[in-house]
């Protein structure tokens, strides 16, 4: 369980790494003319940096706490945030009628979902 739990951490600190970067420093234009970006017209350009901001301090947050050894409870917390912005997301692209990024989407808040719970209760770092 705890190898699973490392290795959901790791695939979605990937996804969250590779968003982080893309909406932080590709321009919003790029953005929106790429697959799945167009939700980028309706928003700031500060709001999309925010985002990546926020993506790339989740990427740090689900795995370096635990790697480190300090305060590993901020892995399930950055799961339970990853969660939340999840569900922000899929409803920005299911009011697009984007379907497909709905999908993707709920996959990566049931791998959060799983990374939460197993982190908070059966494969918690405090022993």
């Amino acid at each position: 369980m705890n190898l699973t739990l490392w290795i959901a951490a790791g695939l979605l600190a990937a996804v969250a790494l590779i968003g982080g970067i893309s909406k932080t420093f590709v321009p919003k234009e790029k953005l929106a003319a790429a697959k799945g970006g167009g939700w980028t017209e309706d928003a700031s350009v500060g709001f999309v940096k925010t985002l990546g901001v926020l993506e790339l301090l989740a990427a740090a947050g689900l795995i370096l706490p635990a790697a480190a050894r300090s305060a590993p409870v901020l892995v399930p917390v950055t799961a339970v945030c990853w969660f939340l912005l999840m569900v922000g997301a899929m409803i920005t692209h299911s009011r697009r009628g984007e379907a497909k990024f709905v999908v993707l989407n709920l996959i990566y808040l049931a791998l959060a979902a799983v990374i939460a719970w197993g982190r908070f209760g059966p494969e918690s770092f405090i022993a």
